[in-house]
């Protein structure tokens, strides 16, 4: 279930029976490569003590809406947008209905309501609360709404009753989670991303690079095989895991990286999330250039223009769906529409690298998004990860269009 590798996880445990089961699930979506925040009912810490799934998640469990230690570090609104997905587990019929109602009485309804990734329960009830009208009306209102509900199992119950309303088991509950990052929108198609930074040498010690880690490229292409589509990721020099099933091919400069983007054409969509260098020097030189101490002077490098990567690859007889970044730090929106038009892209990302929290390094990011009618669509800050998979599905959109 490679689906869930680095999928950010919320675990709300409610006050059931069942709870003893979530422990066992937290190892399970650890053992899949998700990373995992508890977030408890105060009915839940009396099934099963905090300090265990602690322990098991490597991270302080969260149980109250009002504690000043936890929102000054990660409260109820920094844990909604962390989420990739919240998965309830046991969900009490108590805590189905205060979902149902839209409450925020406790840390784990506040943060239902706050966050806008995929929220999923596993009900967990004796059988006859189970069958009850409004046990089945509240469900039904949930999932109206948009909220997945795996399971209950059949069997024996801790109260001795035979019957529907036993939480699915741990492993069980895995596979629901990974099938939530199962998009398919992509399917049977050829992505080409470039990704990171690239180096354009002075001598051979010193080079010309920037900033970027690479982060957001290696997301898309995650975000890309999830989709379904056949990836592949050309990178600049970045110390970054390979995402699975994506084919990588590392490269220096900005001639190195337009070599590989031609050699993996034709492909059916090109995103175009590195930073490649404008320019690099004219002349290498081929031993370390060395101070003059002579003289105060500075060193001058006579710089030349390197290959537009963006505009050659959108340029070509055979050329994909296009899509450019668009990392700015002043006029964002205006020079992005230009750099759209000027290289005949389908789609620009514009991303104000002026800001920090959404810069270069950041583990977030927030864009805007203008197509060839200057349409912008904006998506709010979050994760990179959640970013990716919201312009992968934006562009699938396009590819795909409705009628």
């Amino acid at each position: 279930m490679q689906r869930l590798y680095r999928k950010r996880i919320v675990l709300g445990v409610g006050g059931g029976i069942a709870a003893y089961k979530s422990a066992e699930l937290v190892r399970r979506l650890l053992d899949h490569g998700a990373e995992v925040r508890v977030v408890m009912t105060r009915g839940g810490s009396e099934f099963i003590t905090p300090l265990t799934l602690q322990a098991l998640s490597g991270h302080p469990v969260h149980l109250d809406l009002l504690d000043p230690a936890v929102e000054a570090a990660m409260g109820h609104i920094a844990l909604a947008k962390w989420a990739d997905l919240v998965l309830i587990a046991p969900a009490t019929a108590d805590l189905l209905a205060r979902l149902a109602q839209g409450l925020a009485n406790d840390l784990l309804t506040t943060l239902v309501l706050a966050t806008d990734a995929v929220v999923a329960v596993a009900p967990a009830m004796n059988q006859a609360m189970w069958r009850d009208p409004a046990t089945q009306a509240n469900l039904q209102l949930l999932e109206s709404r948009g909220l997945k509900v795996f399971g209950p199992a059949s069997g024996s119950q801790a109260c001795g009753d035979v019957g529907l309303g036993r939480m699915l088991e741990p492993t069980q509950l895995a596979g629901c989670a990974a099938q939530c990052f199962e998009h398919r929108a992509l399917t049977g198609k050829q992505v080409l991303i470039t990704a990171g930074p690239t180096q354009e040498n002075i001598d051979p010690v010193r080079y010309i690079t920037n900033h970027s880690s690479g982060k957001m490229g290696f997301a898309l292409a995650e975000a890309a095989v999830e989709a379904g589509a056949r990836v592949t990721l050309v990178t600049g020099p970045v110390h970054l895991p390979t995402p699975d099933r994506v084919h990588r091919i590392d490269v220096v400069s900005a001639r190195d990286m337009l070599a590989a983007c031609e050699a993996a054409m034709p492909c059916d969509v090109f995103i175009a999330s590195a930073a490649v260098a404008d320019y690099r020097p004219e002349v290498i030189a081929q031993q370390k250039l060395k101070k003059d101490p002579n003289s105060a002077d500075g060193l001058l490098l006579q710089m030349v223009r390197n290959p537009d990567i963006l505009a050659t690859i959108a340029g070509r007889a055979d050329r994909p769906f296009s899509v450019g970044f668009a990392a700015e730090t002043e006029h964002l929106l205006d020079y992005a529409a230009r750099k759209l038009q000027d290289k005949n892209l389908d789609l620009i990302v514009a991303n104000d690298v002026a800001n920090p929290s959404i810069g270069f390094n950041s583990e977030e990011n927030a864009c805007s998004v203008i197509d060839r009618e200057l349409h912008t669509s904006v998506f709010a800050q979050s994760s990179k990860g959640k970013i990716a998979r919201q312009l992968v599905a934006f562009i699938a959109d396009r590819l795909h269009p409705a009628g």
